[in-house]
């Protein structure tokens, strides 16, 4: 089976591809989406209401994504991946297999996360990393397999994270290290 369900107001592009490959479940995509040209969203995957994306975005099978969510131009969804609801991936995101981003949650640009601890050296499994509720992740920003970033923390641009980083606080640097939010930071994103 393949092709996809859509709800009500949903605008795909004549370019854009949803449903893509042979999978047993369709692509079910709620109201009010906009998919944009050049845009593959594979079978098997559950969008909610008020999705859009940017330009050539890739959303493989397995994923499930919530309400109210940004997929920004040339990011990429690796699949068998969870994202909340108020989430924005800004544009060129890179997003793993077994990754989870929960509700409210920012992304900039270029950040890529990653899930394989010693690529093609070792077969380990994957485990990508888990980004908590509120939480900001700057651009650039690397996230190394299996982390967690607290809610509400804030990694900031540039910054590789190689250990978990606690709620409410700022990790910065490489690798980064975690401080105490500044004043400016503190609260919830502003997302939804």
């Amino acid at each position: 089976m393949n092709g996809f369900v859509h709800g009500d107001d949903c605008t795909v592009d004549d370019d854009a591809t949803v449903g893509h490959g042979e999978f047993d479940e369709p692509t079910r995509i709620g109201d009010g989406a906009t998919i944009r040209a050049g845009s593959i969203v594979y079978g098997d995957v559950t969008i909610g209401d008020e999705f859009t994306t940017g330009h050539d975005v890739l959303v493989r099978e397995g994923t499930t994504i919530g309400d109210d969510v940004l997929v920004g131009t040339k990011t990429v969804i690796d699949g068998q991946t969870t994202i909340g609801s108020h989430v924005s991936l800004q544009t060129n995101v890179y997003i793993p297999t077994e990754t989870t981003i929960e509700d409210n949650v920012f992304i900039g640009p270029s950040a890529a996360l990653t899930n394989d601890e010693y690529p093609i050296r070792t077969d380990n499994g994957l485990e990508g990393p888990t980004i908590e509720e509120g939480a900001s992740i700057g651009a650039n920003a690397t996230l190394l397999p299996g982390v967690t970033v607290g809610e509400n923390a804030f990694v900031a641009a540039g910054s590789v994270v190689t250990e978990d980083v606690p709620p409410n606080t700022l990790a910065v640097g490489t690798p980064a290290t975690t401080q105490a939010l500044p004043e400016p930071l503190e609260g919830a994103n502003q997302i939804a």
